[in-house]
């Protein structure tokens, strides 16, 4: 396990914002028809699945691999292309129909209307003499009809509209399940990086208790100290190994929690402890944000707000449309008809011919069916306003809360910025008194504690730091680029 103490560097903090390119090229392969290409499937190569597994992992990695493999990303997908067949479907009202119908019908020859004529008239042209049917007893009809609505009662427009809010609606709630997941990969690798590095305080700990024991057996040997300082440093090692084990347990999980969220499929035959490499360590770069900013910059930026004003709009263009059942529709169509003649019992004489017209429909009274309507969507765009505002205070909220954590693990870090410092000086000081005969054991073992604490203390308060910033990033809506067209 001493590996896992070992210094890494991580130039990927820098340039996280830099590399999320891989949402937009998804985007762009799920416009273009390729959805396969955005997201591999669960039936990949094994050298494919493993791959992630064998080299190690910067943040940035991460990030991209949860992009690309994370379920919530490919769900949220699923929902755009969802979302752009709703698109396609709203704006069917403003384009032409063309429909090829075409029917046959037969009845008994009783059913059809037949004049006789008086002797003398002339009949030659009829084929039953001096009865004349007026219809056949088979009879066939084909058209193909191209009809444009030109009037609607406003639906035409309304639906355009509704069309482009639908679309842009859709990429924003994908942006929201990206800035989630891209929090969520950061606070995992975040929860790697501190049990990694309590693994190392905690081995640093039974390494210095371990020496403490050994020293004191040595002098009990010598006749210099009785036998319960040897008792109490046996105790003092056996009360920290189990913190050791626990580490260690701790850092097996939050590594299976990373790799559940970058969707990774592990073997079966994989170890308990897995073997995912992280390349980062925990550090704290400063970050200057006043609150007022900060709330300015989410109540601008945040897309779930972005969103619901999507929704108000649509629910808007929903009242528009209900409104539309008061008023008349028209169309107009043309096309091409043809049917077997009236004159004639032969099927094959057929007569055809260009048709064209305008259709005309109004429902006077349709039992206060548009009224309903309209009384419900004017209720829910009103709802949708009243769940902005609610939405746009719980931002507020968040990003108040956001700041003040932030704050509070910025204070906490530099209170620990010399402790660590000084508390190895004082076990150093402690172990010379206790040497040279001046000082006892119960102070070596006290100031060893106290280097432990103040280890633990600051590997914790560096995470927190981590962790504060990134979700007051999350909160004021600035964790993901917006050099990308999604940001537009």
């Amino acid at each position: 396990m001493s590996g896992v103490c070992e210094t890494r560097t991580d130039a990927a903090a820098g340039q996280l914002r830099a590399f999320l390119i891989l949402p937009w090229l998804c985007l762009a392969c799920l416009r273009a028809g390729s959805s396969q290409a955005a997201s591999p499937g669960l039936n990949e190569s094994a050298s494919l699945t493993n791959g992630p597994l064998s080299q190690p992992l910067s943040l940035t990695d991460a990030i991209n691999l949860a992009l690309e493999r994370n379920p919530n990303i490919l769900r949220a997908k699923k929902d755009l292309e969802s979302a752009q067949g709703v698109t396609i479907q709203t704006r069917a009202i403003a384009i032409p129909k063309l429909a090829l119908t075409g029917s046959y019908n037969a009845q008994e020859r009783s059913d059809v209307d037949i004049l006789s004529l008086p002797a003398g008239v002339i009949t030659n042209a009829f084929p039953g003499g001096n009865n004349v049917s007026f219809g056949n007893d088979q009879n066939w009809v084909s058209q193909v009809k191209l009809v444009q609505s030109i009037y609607e009662g406003g639906r035409i427009l309304s639906a355009l509209r509704a069309a482009r809010l639908t679309r842009e609606q859709s990429i924003l709630n994908f942006r929201t399940t990206i800035a989630d997941t891209v929090l969520a990969v950061e606070a995992a690798y975040g929860d790697v990086l501190l049990d990694r590095e309590q693994i190392c305080v905690q081995e640093a700990s039974v390494e210095l208790l371990s020496r403490e024991l050994e020293d004191t057996a040595r002098r009990y040997k010598a006749g210099t100290v009785p036998r319960f300082n040897v008792l109490r440093a046996e105790v003092e090692l056996a009360n920290a190994r189990p913190k050791l084990i626990r580490a260690r347990n701790d850092y097996r999980i939050a590594k299976n929690n990373l790799a559940n969220l970058l969707g990774l499929d592990l073997p079966r035959q994989t170890l308990e402890d897995i073997p995912l490499r992280l390349t980062g360590v925990l550090e704290a770069q400063p970050w200057k944000i006043e609150l007022p900013s900060a709330i300015a910059t989410a109540l601008e930026r945040r897309t779930e707000l972005g969103a619901l004003r999507k929704t108000q709009a649509l629910r808007q263009e929903d009242v528009a449309a209900a409104k539309a059942g008061y008023k008349p529709s028209v169309q107009l169509y043309a096309g091409y008809d043809a049917h077997n003649s009236m004159l004639s019992p032969d099927l094959a004489v057929v007569d055809h011919g260009w048709i064209a017209g305008a259709q005309l429909s109004w429902n006077i009274f349709d039992g206060f069916r548009a009224q309903g309507r309209v009384k419900e969507t004017t209720a829910l765009f009103e709802r949708a306003g009243i769940d902005l505002d609610d939405t746009a205070r719980r931002i507020e909220l968040d990003v108040r809360t956001a700041y003040s954590n932030f704050i509070e693990a910025d204070e906490t870090l530099k209170s620990q910025q010399k402790v660590v410092e000084e508390a190895e000086e004082a076990l150093r000081l402690a172990s010379a008194r206790s040497e040279a005969g001046t000082g006892t054991q119960l102070d070596v073992l006290s100031a060893q504690t106290a280097l432990t604490e103040a280890r633990t203390t600051r590997v914790q308060a560096l995470h927190d730091y981590v962790l504060a910033r990134a979700r007051l990033e999350r909160a004021v809506g600035v964790n993901i680029p917006t050099q990308s067209p999604l940001a537009q």
